[in-house]
Formats: structure tokens, sequence, C-alpha cells
């Protein structure tokens, strides 16, 4: 199936390849300016992504580029989420760079366009991503996320990650302080 009509006309959500576009620069460039649009409306609504303010094309488009270098050498793995032919969400993990953590790779980023929420999308994100971390050979599979992101902590541990730290009050927005809250999914409880 075409990235550009994945999930055309189901109103579910269809979790692809998205690197298969850089082979066209036009398509790359479709997909990096409906992945800020996502990322930045989400910031402006205050999602934990990361960024206080809503990221620029530039800044997304570096990101992007980055973890298709990391998925081109192995190290990373993006995907992408539509619904109806439109992209309603993306995520990615990034394996450790460190030679010591290399059998590790950390789930940087789960984004669902505010407007596809309650569709199953993160979910269907997240699965993916775990999947390709197992086929992978990834140890274990480790998150972070802010206190107070409490649907995506309750999705987290739905698919089997478990806490195992938090830092009061680490994050701080403005005057707002929240925890910063790790967990993990160990792949090696599996064998």
């Amino acid at each position: 199936m075409s990235t550009a009509m994945a999930g055309s006309g189901t109103g579910e959500p269809v979790v692809v390849d998205p690197t298969e576009l850089t082979s066209d620069p036009d398509l790359w460039a479709r997909f990096a300016e409906s992945a800020q649009q996502i990322l930045a409306d989400l910031v402006r609504r205050g999602a934990a992504l990361g960024w206080v303010e809503p990221p620029s094309p530039d800044e997304v488009a570096e990101l992007l580029d980055h973890v298709v270098a990391a998925a081109h050498a192995g190290d990373a793995v993006l995907r992408a989420a539509y619904v109806d032919s439109r992209l309603v969400g993306l995520g990615y993990w990034l394996r450790y760079a460190r030679p010591t953590h290399r059998p590790h790779a950390d789930l940087e980023k789960v984004a669902v366009d505010a407007a596809a929420r309650g569709r199953g999308v993160g979910r269907a994100l997240t699965a993916a991503l775990i999947a390709e971390a197992r086929r992978a050979g990834i140890e274990v599979l480790t998150l972070d996320a802010r206190g107070d992101n409490s649907n995506a902590l309750h999705l987290y541990q739905s698919l089997g990650f478990s806490e195992y730290g938090r830092l009061p009050d680490f994050v701080a927005v403005g005057a707002r302080r929240y925890d910063k809250v790790f967990y993990m999914l160990d792949f090696r409880q599996e064998g």
C-alpha cells in the first residue's frame, strides 16, 4: 500500500513506514509539512512533546531527517498513521548511541492529531513501534512522559510498559512543574 493512499476511505488508522517518501522530494516535503502542523498544534495545546513553543518547519524537517538517517542505519524506526489518506499521527524510536546501551532503544515521540484522538491512532502507532523494536532485536524499549499525561501513561501501561522511575516536578513549563515519568518494556522477559 502506498503511504500516500494509506487508510483511504476506511475511517480506521493505518500505520505505515513513511521513509519510502524520501525518494520523492515533493512527497517528503508534504509529509514533513503535515507532521509539523500536527506537532505545532499539539504543542500550542500544551502537549508534552519536548517543545515549549511550537516547532518550526525547519526544526521538524531536521528532526525527521535525523530519524530517517538513523532508520537507514538500522538505529531507528519511524511510523506514520493515516486515516482516510490524511496524516493523523507519527512516532519513532531511536536506538541508544552509547556502545554499552546499543541493545536498547528509546520511544522518543508518539504524536496524534487532536482531531483524531479516541480513534485508536496512538495505540496503533505505539503497537507498531513495539513490534518493530522486537523485530530489530531491541532488548529494552524505554520512554519518558510528563506525569500529567494520564491518557498516554494509561496507554503505555496497557501495552505492557512498567514505570521504573519518576523525577518530581522536573519538567518546567513556565511556572508550572510536572513529574517526568520513566517507563520500560523489557523484551528479555518474554523469552
